[in-house]
């Protein structure tokens, strides 16, 4: 850990702690989810970044041996992506890692007031399993458009139509999660439901 992360960090801890004795509950929010997202992005970096990379990776080459659409060269992060006309190689990368996508789902629900520290639990594994997927469905989406539409499908399929289809599902996700909706509350009451019942039995 560098000594400007530490000293971020303290500076940070300070900055929170103060708004949180003022009782400014949306500056609190703010400053806390916003350097919580900065420190988690520069701590993850490279270890965490690499996991949830290969994690990625391997979620795609899974489904590429079951479909046969692609073959995924796990250690390199390359997807070579077979057609009849023009076959395809594509990189993951930072970018497709979903780790800017997370690290902001975390920062925010840490700091978000509604929930107990329990909700708060449950709706993390739950936030992260769900962008986690997206991601593996959005680079699917790029090899099966790509497989059945040749190469030029490539770009509109990467940059456009995967991304689109990436951030409608972390929207879903957020305001489900954010707004305390019907659905997410249902959600959290039946798996405690069942939780309770296992831990019954």
């Amino acid at each position: 850990m560098s000594s400007y992360l530490l000293l971020g960090i303290i500076v940070w801890l300070y900055i929170i702690s103060v708004l949180k004795r003022a009782h400014l509950s949306a500056y609190y929010f703010i400053a806390g989810s916003v350097g919580l997202f900065f420190i988690l992005i520069a701590l993850g970096n490279p270890y965490w970044v690499w996991f949830m990379t290969h994690l990625v990776i391997n979620g795609v080459a899974t489904l590429g041996d079951l479909t046969h659409w692609c073959r995924v060269f796990t250690k390199y992060g390359i997807v070579y992506i077979g057609n009849s006309v023009n076959p395809v190689t594509m990189s993951i990368d930072y970018e497709c890692s979903g780790i800017i996508e997370t690290t902001a789902f975390i920062g925010l629900l840490a700091f978000f007031p509604t929930y107990s520290r329990q909700e708060k639990n449950f709706y993390l594994i739950v936030g992260i399993v769900w962008i986690y997927l997206a991601n593996v469905m959005r680079l699917m989406l790029v090899v099966s458009l790509v497989y059945f539409g040749g190469a030029g499908w490539y770009f509109m399929a990467h940059t456009l139509l995967g991304r689109l289809f990436f951030y409608v599902l972390v929207i879903v996700l957020y305001y489900n999660v954010f707004t305390y909706s019907q659905l997410s509350q249902s959600l959290y009451t039946n798996f405690k439901r069942h939780f309770s019942r296992g831990k019954q039995s």
